[in-house]
């Protein structure tokens, strides 16, 4: 049985344009660049303000002028709504010979790593299920240069899609045939092999190569533990000696696949600043960054046409009715899209501007010791907007100050209070923190809880814990770890 109530009630539901907005905020000056071409070409309304004849030569807008009054003469207004009468052959053009030669210029490519390893492969005197065999191999080696399956594994591979069955020592040959490949460390199946790979490459009469072969091979867990000591014990070698053979095997390449950079294939990000801080006479200048943000209006074409189709509603015909209908949201879209466009940098100027107010000693300077603790709902409490406005601000967006270009979360961070009660940002404990690392011995590099104490000596009350959890930060290793002869 069906049954019919009434209800209220309270929704809240983001409209079109706040989504646009949100969806513009989030996105850096180099993708808006992107985004604001994407709507000038899907939408005719919208159009770069500058451009016309206003931007041309004197000779130049004269012809164009012409042109355009010959045109009024050729085409109207009705002619352009009913272009789907037109005859298919009038909108085809056949300018060309049938002896016309086109020419393909090829673009040269370089090849990436796999394509390298594939063309070292050709150069093998191999059968035809040799090479199938090797190009499995060759495709589960990753980009660092590292074969991380079990040939067992590549052998079931190629057995179920290729009926094909292989010995694992016709598989072990293969990969040692591929190990001798460049760059050197290829095919590796661990850090140990990898370096044991290129060593074998270097001048084996050196004493330091030969020693450093032999750490590799006998004394590994120990060398990457730091354990010094045991090393020199087990193969009577001086403190010279080792540090020789060490150094030997720091020049080696732990992941030999980066090795190989082709620049052609290289994608180089540049980063492109959303705001400008300049320091001119004392006095900080904040700017967005627009180099490549052009200034948006509507095509008065468009808004002439619509004032033409309204003084003449009585006499349209349905054609008419649907291109004024057409009209009409492409210029209600345009309208939106310029407002996000004007709402998001006022958005973004307020809230750079209230960040550099409240960090006003550290961007006059760039030191970091003046950078106060700062969270997203410091800046939201300053603008009036809500924490996730900042967090989208504030989120892929840089800064270009004149100490350096810098994201703008870096500028957020917690606080804590020095035992004098003052509160400082958690920032100026992890320079600190660096500064003493830098400057320790590295024979005996301090341990977590000699750091604790420095800090506590500076008025910094931390924990252990809570110095490692820093240090982890900092992507800086354990004491042990950072142990040098």
């Amino acid at each position: 049985m069906q049954k019919l109530s009434l209800q209220q009630k309270l929704l809240q539901k983001l409209s079109p344009q706040q989504i646009q907005v949100i969806k513009l905020l989030e996105i850096p000056t180099m993708q808006l660049e992107q985004r604001i071409k994407k709507e000038l070409e899907e939408n005719p309304v919208l159009e770069i303000a500058g451009d016309g004849p206003e931007t041309l030569q004197e000779g130049e807008a004269q012809e164009l002028k012409s042109n355009e009054d010959a045109d009024k003469e050729e085409f109207s207004v009705e002619d352009y709504l009913n272009d789907e009468d037109i005859p298919s052959y009038k909108l085809n053009a056949q300018n060309y010979s049938k002896d016309d030669k086109f020419t393909d210029i090829p673009f040269s490519v370089g090849s990436s790593f796999h394509e390298f390893l594939h063309e070292q492969l050709g150069l093998l005197p191999l059968n035809e299920e040799e090479q199938l065999l090797a190009e499995y191999i060759i495709g589960n080696i990753d980009e660092d240069g590292y074969l991380r399956r079990e040939l067992e594994s590549i052998v079931d591979d190629v057995a179920f899609a290729h009926n094909v069955e292989a010995a694992d020592e016709e598989m072990y040959q293969l990969l040692w045939e591929i190990q001798d490949f460049d760059p050197p460390g290829v095919g590796a199946r661990n850090l140990r092999e990898c370096l044991l790979l290129q060593i074998k490459r270097r001048d084996k009469k050196r004493a330091s190569v030969v020693t450093a072969t032999k750490i590799l091979k006998d004394t590994f867990d120990e060398f990457t533990k730091k354990h010094y000591k045991k090393i020199i014990s087990k193969f009577s070698l001086t403190e010279e000696e080792l540090k020789d053979a060490i150094n030997e095997i720091l020049k080696l390449n732990p992941k030999p696949g980066s090795a190989y950079s082709n620049p052609l294939n290289k994608a180089n990000q540049q980063i492109i600043p959303d705001f400008l801080l300049d320091l001119e006479e004392g006095e900080l200048r904040l700017t967005l960054n627009q180099r490549n943000v052009p200034d948006l209006h509507i095509n008065d074409d468009y808004l002439g046409m619509l004032k033409s189709y309204k003084d003449n509603k009585k006499t349209q015909s349905k054609t008419q009715k649907d291109a004024v209908t057409f009209v009409k949201q492409k210029i209600d879209s345009a309208k939106w899209f310029i407002d996000a466009i004007r709402q998001r940098q006022h958005t973004l100027l307020l809230t750079m501007s209230e960040i550099i107010n409240l960090q006003k000693e550290y961007f006059m300077e760039g030191d970091e010791a003046k950078l106060k603790p700062m969270i997203l709902k410091d800046i939201a409490d300053r603008t009036g907007l809500d924490v996730s406005t900042i967090s989208r601000v504030s989120n892929s967006k840089y800064i270009q100050t004149h100490f350096g270009i810098y994201p703008v979360k870096y500028f957020f961070s917690e606080g804590m209070q020095k035992d004098t009660g003052e509160e400082v940002s958690t920032r100026e404990i992890k320079k600190i923190l660096q500064e003493c690392i830098n400057g320790e011995d590295k024979r005996k590099p301090l341990t977590d809880e000699q750091l604790a104490k420095i800090l506590k000596e500076k008025s910094y009350p931390i924990a252990r814990r809570t110095v490692a959890k820093y240090r982890e930060q900092l992507d800086i290793p354990v004491a042990r770890l950072r142990k040098e002869l």
